[in-house]
């Protein structure tokens, strides 16, 4: 017994260009930023550091903030992280993604106590990823 088979043609589905737009915005919305951080420990003696889940990406020229989502090699508060003296330490942090028309943000530990990470002025590149290193803590 023979059997044919028939292909049907199938047609791309449009969508209509206001849901195209929404949900292009939606996308960009869940991206993220990563942060690659490295310290070095300049001291003889150990160091603790952590992060707090208080630490923000801060966009200039608004008030947008992105929030820190997950940290990766290093603690969050209320645990601490050891540093052997002299040691370059990585540890990386992602946040959650900038709106498209920011161009320059900073990076923010906003605690209730002196020394968080601050690292000012960091130039939005196309990837969202960036490598930026601590100085004294």
């Amino acid at each position: 017994m023979m059997t044919s088979v028939v292909n049907p043609i199938i047609e791309k589905p449009t969508i209509e260009s206001d849901l195209l737009a929404s949900l292009k915005e939606e996308l960009f919305e869940q991206q993220q930023v990563i942060l690659h951080v490295r310290y070095l420990n300049p001291t003889f003696f150990g160091s603790l550091i952590r992060i707090w889940k208080s630490s923000f990406l801060i966009e200039h020229g608004s008030q947008n903030r992105s929030k820190l989502i997950h940290a990766q090699n290093i603690s969050l508060y209320p645990e601490w992280t050891e540093i052997p003296p002299f040691v370059k330490y990585e540890f990386t942090l992602f946040f959650s993604g900038l709106s498209k028309t920011c161009e320059k943000f900073d990076f923010k530990e906003l605690i209730p106590q002196s020394g968080g990470f601050d690292i000012p002025n960091i130039e939005r590149n196309a990837s969202d990823v960036y490598r930026v290193e601590l100085q004294d803590l």
